[in-house]
Order: C-alpha cells, then sequence, then structure tokens
C-alpha cells in the first residue's frame, strides 16, 4: 500500500489552528468525521489519544505520526497537517512539531499499517522533503511533494 492511495485533498490541512498536541490531533481526526469508511469517529478517537498515552508519537525532527489501530474503519485512512507555530508535543528529541501525519489503521490490517508508518518515516527523515513541506501553502502543493517524495522512495 502506497501514500498516494489513502492521501486525499480534502485531508490535508495546510494551516492548523491548533496550538498544543491534543487539539492537533482532534483538529486532524475531526477532518475524517464525514468519510463514508469511518465507522465510528469516537472509537478512531480513542484508538488515537490511547495510542499517544503509550508513548509520544513525536518521532524527532519536527515531524509526529500519531496513529492507531480500530475496527472503527473500513479502510486505512490518514490525514496530514502542518502547524505553522510549532507546537509542544513531547516528541522524542524534545523539540516541538509542525508536520503531523495521522494514519488510522484497520485493525486486521496490520502489515499494511506497518509498511505504512515505515514509508512514512523514511520520508519525513529526509530534510529537503521536511523543508519542502513548510515552504508550501495549499493542500494541492502537499499532496504534489508526498507524490513525488513516494516516487523516489520506489526507485531505490
Amino acid at each position: 500500500m502506497k501514500i498516494k492511495e489513502i492521501l486525499e485533498l480534502e485531508y490535508i490541512i495546510p494551516r492548523m489552528k491548533a496550538n498544543n498536541k491534543v487539539d492537533a490531533i482532534n483538529e486532524l481526526i475531526n477532518l475524517l468525521e464525514n468519510n463514508n469508511k469511518v465507522l465510528d469517529l469516537e472509537e478512531i478517537r480513542d484508538s488515537i489519544h490511547n495510542r499517544e498515552k503509550i508513548m509520544s508519537t513525536g518521532v524527532g525532527k519536527g515531524f509526529a505520526i500519531p496513529h492507531g489501530k480500530t475496527k472503527a474503519t473500513s479502510e486505512i485512512l490518514s490525514v496530514f497537517g502542518i502547524a505553522r507555530t510549532p507546537i509542544d508535543y513531547q516528541s522524542l528529541d524534545g523539540e516541538p512539531v509542525q508536520l503531523i501525519f495521522l494514519l488510522v489503521g484497520k485493525d486486521n490490517m496490520v502489515s499494511a499499517h506497518i509498511k505504512l508508518l515505515s514509508r512514512i518515516s523514511r520520508m519525513m527523515n529526509e530534510d529537503s522533503f521536511r523543508e519542502k513541506l513548510l515552504q508550501t501553502e495549499t493542500s494541492e502543493q502537499i499532496l504534489k511533494i508526498f507524490r513525488e517524495e513516494e516516487i523516489k522512495l520506489i526507485d531505490l
């Protein structure tokens, strides 16, 4: 499974309003409210927040990947947002976060979920990729950058 298969324009927030970790996660989850693949939005919210309580998904370099697995969705879902003002996310490196990629996995699609987490992490590990995202203004630009970067990964 590829990011281009799960990240859509309407699930990208180029300028998040949230200024703290909990609000940022909720802002991303709320975007899924009218998604027909969502069976129970509050169960998704609980899944993501419960995973976050185990260990911060702020992995470093200004990036976080809140995620969870649940039966409350019929497919894997994603939302991406950019916090223009860095958010204290209790990240593993102690640095604030601006780039947040939320991934909601279907409980019986563990392998695909793990592969997507790995792919997203590899992409976000590239300084130039993160810098390009931070320079964008629109959802269209963000989606284009993700698609271009993913093609590079496939070519490796």
